[in-house]
């Protein structure tokens, strides 16, 4: 089951969430992130760092609102950190509003939280564990069940405060109500829906964020309500369970049945998934013995959960507060372990680690090989793709977590080298000016027709070389300007010319190709044209002269050859005389 959703149109080329997993549970596949849900440990780390909140929690709020108008009875489990998180008068104003939302009954999960915390003190009093870590925080457990398999031996055999709280309501009310949990933590999902250890206990979870968002929808002021007490008796110190230390407070307030035995534990918290990590190496390596430790991956504990809008949350002030207000006492036992009502508490942890296949060295060499790394030299170890070392990216890549392009510096190489290879290569003038008409790039081709050295061309301004004024006219239209043929008479050189704006980085692009030959062409055959012409009329003329002479010619000898023939006419008819002449 996804906890985490992803918006792939949002997820490109960006490897934050893989930087901030400490776990690397995110692989990248054509460019977009993908949750393992067998490596995540559902910190929701990732989920804070992207910067186009392309990560979101799936919620179950739509199926909770769909009990509700199910008329459905439906019981809520509030988690103590919004004694801390939420914003009231008195604590019993959010109790009302629940209520007033629709639901059954409103309990706090600080009760299941005092029957945990009675379980611990029964472990402590065993004395058989040489180390105990509490198993409240379900990210906690995934780590080192996945992680640090090793260090099982030493989780609580204990379920979790949500899963006992759930189990005694199942006891309380059968099967016929559905149970939601409201708390700051979004790995509470998976536990309570996926882990079939536990799951059919919680049928939802939602978070504080999701409730202020329903408040208001429904325009509930929380201000406004009269202070409902919650439905459960007081679990006392063991409200404290969300703060950092507030496992130990709550042990610790709880009077040992054998004060000696408990004494064998030193006892600490920890919060924070580096701090984990860093604690889980140590205790692998054999450096921790005898302690009861209290574990959580959020820092300051849930009150500082990925649930909570952290940046308007100081989990100082929330700590202080609530140790303030408060008090560090137990459980009335007389209201609290009635024999359990049959409920067991106890949870099984085992080995959960992926066993992922290993490249050989060879395999190694070849993938560091095909991004450019072949020296030790070559090794950046930037951590820009996410992985700390290249090394482990390469790894990460034989395992099909990661890309080859996933390597900044190997990609802006490439891309680097490849526009040189454009640049040195084409026959075309290539010219990018920025706004200011500064020469940015300068071709090979620019550098032989121009006479001037790229460097050197790099450090002047368009208009220092050539007219600049079309280039200046699509800076400020963004209209490119396509076809245009352009002359260079002092250097003998015509072009045809693209010029185009480039809206990223505001620059313009011209490509200009040689088009002397075909100008030369053209010119040559404009010339034989205009020869031919020349001839042509030449040709005319003197033919007509000639017909004039010919008409002329023919002029006289038609003349004289009517006269011959009306002589030898009259001749003929007359026998020489003269013609008779009429009257």
């Amino acid at each position: 089951m996804n906890v985490i959703g992803f918006k792939e149109a949002k997820c490109k080329n960006c490897y934050k969430c893989v930087r901030v997993c400490e776990v690397k549970a995110i692989m990248v596949q054509n460019e977009q992130a993908q949750i393992m849900n067998d490596k995540c440990i559902l910190c929701g780390h990732c989920l804070d760092a992207c910067p186009q909140n392309a990560k979101t929690f799936i919620s179950d709020l739509d199926r909770v609102k769909g009990y509700l108008r199910a008329g459905i009875p439906t019981i809520v489990s509030i988690a103590p950190a919004y004694l801390g998180v939420m914003k009231y008068n008195t604590p019993g104003q959010v109790i009302s509003a629940l209520l007033k939302l629709g639901f059954k009954e409103v309990r706090e999960t600080a009760e299941g939280a005092a029957y945990i915390t009675n379980e611990y003190e029964k472990l402590i009093s065993a004395g058989e564990m040489d180390n105990i870590i509490t198993t409240c925080c379900p990210s906690v457990n995934d780590l080192i069940e996945i992680y640090y398999p090793s260090l099982t031996k030493y989780m609580a055999p204990v379920v979790s405060p949500m899963i006992a709280h759930g189990k005694l309501i199942r006891a309380m009310y059968g099967n016929d109500v559905k149970v939601v949990f409201l708390g700051p933590c979004i790995a509470k999902k998976r536990e309570a829906e996926s882990d079939e250890r536990t799951k059919g206990y919680i049928d939802a979870v939602i978070n504080f964020k999701e409730l202020e968002v329903w408040l208001k929808e429904e325009g509930i002021d929380l201000f406004s309500l009269p202070d409902t007490p919650p439905q459960n008796p007081s679990p006392e110190v063991n409200r404290l369970y969300p703060i950092s230390s507030g496992v130990l407070s709550s042990v610790i307030a709880t009077k040992p049945e054998n004060t000696e035995q408990s004494d064998k534990y030193r006892k600490f918290y920890v919060h924070g998934l580096q701090n984990c990590v860093d604690l889980f190496e140590s205790m692998k390596r054999g450096e921790i013995n005898g302690s009861f430790i209290e574990a959580n991956i959020c820092n300051g504990g849930c009150i500082k959960g990925p649930a909570i809008d952290r940046d308007v949350i100081s989990r100082f002030k929330v700590k202080l507060d609530m140790e303030e207000t408060i008090p560090k006492k137990p459980v009335k036992k007389e209201t609290f372990f009635h024999g359990n009502m049959g409920v067991s508490f106890a949870k099984a942890f085992g080995d959960r680690s992926p066993k992922d296949p290993l490249p050989s060295e060879d395999e190694i060499a070849e993938i560091l090989r095909k991004t450019g790394k072949t020296k030790p030299e070559d090794m950046l170890n930037c951590s820009a793709c996410g992985y700390p070392s290249c090394r482990d990216k390469a790894i990460a890549v034989y395992q099909g977590k990661a890309e080859l392009t996933m390597c900044v510096p190997y990609m802006y190489e490439r891309a680097h080298s490849m526009s040189n290879v454009v640049l040195d290569t084409t026959p075309n003038i290539i010219i990018i000016v920025d706004a200011d008409m500064k020469i940015q790039e300068f071709s090979a081709a620019a550098e032989h027709y121009f006479h001037i050295s790229r460097a050197k061309a790099r450090e002047m301004y368009l208009y220092e070389i050539i007219d600049h004024t079309d280039f200046i006219e699509v800076l400020d239209s963004h209209e490119s300007i396509l076809g245009k043929r352009v002359v260079y008479e002092d250097i003998g050189l015509a072009t045809l010319q693209n010029i185009v704006y480039m809206k990223e980085q505001n620059c313009v692009l011209g490509i200009f190709q040689d088009v002397s030959s075909e100008e030369e062409q053209k010119k040559q055959a404009y010339k034989v044209k205009m020869e031919t012409i020349e001839m042509a009329q030449k040709v005319i003329d003197k033919q007509m002269m000639v017909a004039q002479e010919i008409a002329g010619l023919l002029g006289e000898t038609t003349a004289e050859t009517k006269v011959t023939l009306t002589k030898l006419r009259d001749t003929i008819l007359y026998d020489g005389g003269e013609p008779p002449v009429s009257r």
